[in-house]
């Protein structure tokens, strides 16, 4: 059984998120300083895990495409990339496209902090100028 999709609009504190298990893709971007990082995030978490633990052997790539996040948010993105470099350790194929700003050192140095903790899923630094 395939989750439902996920279709999250964005605001002018938080990112658009669109989880299509179908296709396994997920997509985060805008900007990201939610009220309460942990109650957006959350469904965002358990749907993802949820589509993880139903689809086994599914490939899921992810497109992160942030201006801005804050220290909450990036708590909560290190969280569902310590879920995805766990499912891939365990084998399943899982692709993170991390697309920033190439004006954007900050975007791009945070990217590549993410990418460290990467041994098993593939992580792409992807300058784009449409990100701005």
């Amino acid at each position: 059984m395939t989750p439902n999709p996920l279709y999250i609009d964005a605001t002018p504190r938080s990112p658009r998120v669109e989880l299509d298990p179908a296709v396994g893709h997920l997509s985060l971007s805008g900007e990201s300083y939610p009220e309460d990082a942990s109650a957006f995030y959350g469904p965002i978490l358990q749907n993802v895990a949820q589509y993880l633990a139903t689809t086994t052997d599914a490939p899921l790539t992810v497109d992160v495409r942030f201006i801005y996040f804050n220290s909450s948010s990036a708590k909560a993105i290190m969280n569902l990339f310590q879920m995805l470099e766990v499912n891939a350790e365990k084998g399943r194929k899982v692709t993170v496209n991390w697309f920033y700003d190439p004006e954007d050192d900050l975007m791009a140095e945070m990217g590549e902090d993410f990418a460290e903790d990467f041994l098993h899923a593939s992580f792409y630094l992807k300058p784009d100028s449409e990100v701005a």
